[in-house]
């Protein structure tokens, strides 16, 4: 009798352990029998208990999951041809109906897959690509090399924050009897096709050419604005040094011929001594080493030249 009843305990203890569960923080569970849920669904923290081996416990979390999408070639309604990177965040709102619509959370990413991809194919074909990539009309900053950027900028009308809300309430409207509720949807990325984008970035780069030419012309023209009032400046003051040398070189000269003048009028040898001066001035000036010089013996070279010999 003492084995049947230690069988017994030990059996109940098993039937104990096997009845009760531990629901954390962060689930939510459901019970199942045969694989149909019974019961409401468990939210509460603590511990619970089911029925042992009859009953079965499905944990669902209770936290915001993530979803995120591949990038996706799409086309907006003015035909460009895009790649859409986007992702959302969801939670389970009604564990009961999320089991018994979808499961487990592989099959409701699935499902997410076919809802958020479609509703932002739907909302990016319903508008241009202008309206993607702005979410205001504010003024951009403006450089001198863009002179007409305020005409080059289209105006819109909706933006991709509005587009953004638009595809966030077309999922919440489908995903409400599923047991689930998606919380926020972002657009993490938009990009041209590569063949598109070459083109972009073609044109880019030749708007900044012409821009950079624009700024080369214009710092050619100024150059060559400094260099000629350089060379003017230049002119203008070697004009002025070459009147004044010329001014200070007339005066020298005068006074020169002043001082000689009086010199000759003072002295009959002065004016002697003056003209042996000036005639032999003239002479090398005038006569090298191989000059024959045919002289008058009335001329005053022959008469200094003679007196010289005496």
């Amino acid at each position: 009798m003492k084995n049947v009843g230690v069988v017994v305990l030990v059996l109940a203890v098993l039937a104990l352990a096997n009845a009760a569960f531990v629901v954390r923080e962060t689930d939510q569970v459901i019970k199942t029998q045969f694989g149909k849920p019974v019961g409401d669904p468990i939210t509460k923290p603590g511990l619970h208990f089911k029925l042992p081996v009859i009953q079965k416990i499905r944990r669902f979390d209770k936290r915001f999951l993530e979803w995120d999408g591949d990038a996706t070639e799409l086309t907006t309604k003015d035909k460009r041809f895009i790649f859409v990177d986007t992702y959302a965040r969801w939670r389970i709102t009604d564990p009961l109906l999320f089991f018994q619509r979808l499961q487990d959370e592989r099959r409701a990413q699935s499902r997410l897959d076919d809802i958020l991809d479609g509703e932002t194919r739907n909302a990016i074909a319903n508008h241009n690509l202008v309206e993607l990539v702005r979410s205001s009309n504010r003024e951009p900053e403006q450089d001198s090399g863009q002179i007409d950027i305020q005409a080059q900028l289209e105006e819109i009308q909706v933006g991709r924050e509005l587009i953004r809300q638009e595809i966030l309430r077309a999922a919440q409207s489908r995903t409400g009897d599923l047991g689930i509720e998606v919380l926020d949807v972002q657009i993490k990325r938009i990009n041209y096709v590569e063949d598109v984008r070459r083109k972009v970035y073609d044109r880019m780069i030749a708007e900044r050419r012409r821009i950079a030419d624009r700024y080369r012309s214009e710092g050619e023209g100024e150059a060559a604005r400094i260099n000629g009032e350089l060379e003017r400046e230049l002119k203008r003051i070697q004009s002025e040094a070459y009147r004044t040398a010329e001014e200070i070189i007339g005066t020298a000269d005068a006074e020169a011929t002043e001082i000689y003048a009086k010199a000759y009028d003072q002295s009959p040898d002065a004016r002697s001594f003056y003209g042996f001066l000036k005639t032999m001035e003239t002479l090398s000036s005038t006569a090298d080493e191989r000059t024959s010089i045919l002289l008058s013996t009335e001329g005053e070279f022959y008469r200094f030249l003679t007196d010289i010999g005496r």
